[in-house]
């Protein structure tokens, strides 16, 4: 059967080819995407309907690769493939941090991308494929999307960037980032870099992006082929009551505002602003407060937002009383734990991190087996994220996928500076403990990181630390606001 086909050519005269119309047609979009050998199938099923009582899109993305792509079997018992490796789950998260925007705001139906891996080469990485398929697949689909978008790794050898390099090329850069984008902007940025400049970031960001507005195109293009770039489906919209909105933020926004203006701790913050819903609450009838909770919930985050973001506009103040570039106080402890070859506590106002060190032979090394990724791994990083470092109870299930991506963000910042094998014969492993959290975890373990490889011995390059930073505008009036070392409370407020 024939299938219909786009290209794009890469700025090296390579050929990405999309295909859709051929396999996997009961699921709502489905594509191939080929660069050379390597194919990856991503699908895309949406529900009908809306998850009932739900505020939030509920996206999940999976990204698999099948060791027959390689020509290999699985290791293990069952010789089949298990649970997502590191790298797989990694490869997901890139790919649902730039798809998850991009849906209307209002749209709570389930949504499942899966992406596989059918066929690989030992020499090319396919995660820089899988958000231009994940995305093609939704653009020929019915399903509402404000996309498309698209993902390309950048690296630099000798001066030059290669988009979507070979293994061969990645171990000569000095440069591996990989950037997503839409046509207008870029939405993701995730990487590692040898200490390049600002301006040379800024060149390599804007040569991907280049290349991703070709890939946007070629999308939109495939989409008009099979019908689908206007013709999406319609959906139940979130149910609204205007006066029930007008009335709650008529209510409650000055209160939010003058909490937000005045410097709290997070408890006591955080109860200030739930008195203020349950207050607004009691204004209702008895018999109407059931019904109309869950609607009221989504009104009153979204007049808290607005209120807190004006805050900050407009007073240039931060919820815990600092200026827009201040950091939190900061202490830092090493040497705390008498028998770990290396410990260090770091603390940065409500975010504190014990992170161990520990030092061990080759025979300790992580090995890698995937389908296209082998080989050995001599530093190791883990990041831990116990619900009591937040005041909650919670089960423990293992190793949530957040641990993976943030203990990755802090191994990533770290890797440059590890010596060499010839320097550091031995096998390090870092363990974060987050024991309070109140946003930067991920930037507290790439500090607390640093100051146990130095208490453990290790002869890293230089020390390297880390903070989370926010943006906030308003596009009525130009207004901006780059905030330095968020809060918890502050992440979800940025653009």
């Amino acid at each position: 059967m024939q299938g219909i086909f786009q290209n794009i050519f890469l700025p090296d005269g390579r050929e990405i080819v999309i295909e859709t119309g051929k396999l996997a047609k009961q699921a709502d979009g489905a594509v191939v995407v080929r660069l050379g050998s390597t194919m990856l199938i991503a699908t895309v099923v949406s529900t009908k309907e809306a998850k009932e009582d739900v505020d939030f899109l509920p996206l999940t993305v999976e990204y698999q690769e099948k060791y027959a792509a390689t020509g290999r079997f699985p290791g293990g018992f069952f010789k089949r493939e298990a649970r997502p490796s590191e790298y797989e789950i990694l490869t997901a998260r890139l790919v649902d941090r730039a798809l998850r925007p991009l849906f209307p705001e209002d749209y709570h139906a389930e949504t499942q991308v899966i992406i596989t891996l059918i066929s690989g080469e030992k020499n090319f990485i396919p995660d820089c494929l899988a958000g231009l398929a994940a995305s093609a697949a939704i653009s020929v689909s019915n399903i509402p999307f404000n996309g498309p978008i698209s993902e390309v790794k950048i690296a630099r050898v000798d001066g030059k960037f290669i988009a979507n390099p070979v293994v061969s090329d990645l171990e000569r850069s000095d440069m591996d980032i990989m950037v997503a984008a839409t046509l207008d902007n870029i939405v993701m940025v995730e990487g590692e870099m040898k200490e390049i400049s600002e301006s040379e970031l800024i060149q390599a960001l804007e040569y991907a992006h280049e290349i991703i507005k070709v890939q946007c195109l070629a999308q939109i293009e495939l989409a008009k082929k099979v019908g689908a770039y206007q013709n999406k489906r319609l959906y139940n919209h979130e149910e609204n009551n205007e006066e029930l909105r007008q009335n709650l933020h008529d209510f409650c926004y000055n209160k939010i505002y003058e909490i937000a203006s005045q410097p709290t701790n997070k408890q006591e913050r955080s109860e200030k602003f739930e008195q203020i819903f349950n207050d607004f609450m009691l204004t209702l009838l008895e018999d109407e407060r059931a019904a109309k909770e869950v609607m009221a919930k989504r009104y009153y985050h979204h007049t808290q937002w607005e209120a807190v973001r004006n805050v900050i506009l407009e007073k240039r103040v931060r919820l815990d009383g600092r200026q827009l570039d201040e950091i939190r106080p900061i202490w830092s402890e090493v040497d705390y734990l008498p028998t770990a070859h290396g410990s260090a506590i770091f603390t940065r106002g409500e975010t504190q991190s014990l992170t161990t060190c520990t030092l061990g032979t080759k025979l300790d090394e992580q090995t890698i087996d995937g389908a296209v990724l082998e080989g050995k791994a001599n530093f190791i990083l883990h990041y831990n994220f116990p619900p009591f470092s937040t005041g909650e109870v919670k089960t423990s299930r293992g190793t949530s996928r957040r641990e993976i991506g943030h203990g990755n963000l802090a191994l990533r910042a770290l890797k440059p500076v590890m010596p060499s094998p010839e320097e550091n014969p031995y096998t390090i492993r870092a363990v974060s403990d987050i024991l309070e959290s109140n946003g930067s975890s991920s930037m507290a373990t790439v500090c607390a990181g640093t100051l146990a490889l130095m208490d453990a011995g290790v002869k890293i390059k230089k020390p390297v630390s880390g903070i989370a930073m926010g943006l906030i505008t308003d596009e009525k009036t130009g207004n901006y606001a780059i905030l330095s070392d968020i809060l918890g409370d502050e992440d979800h407020l940025g653009d």
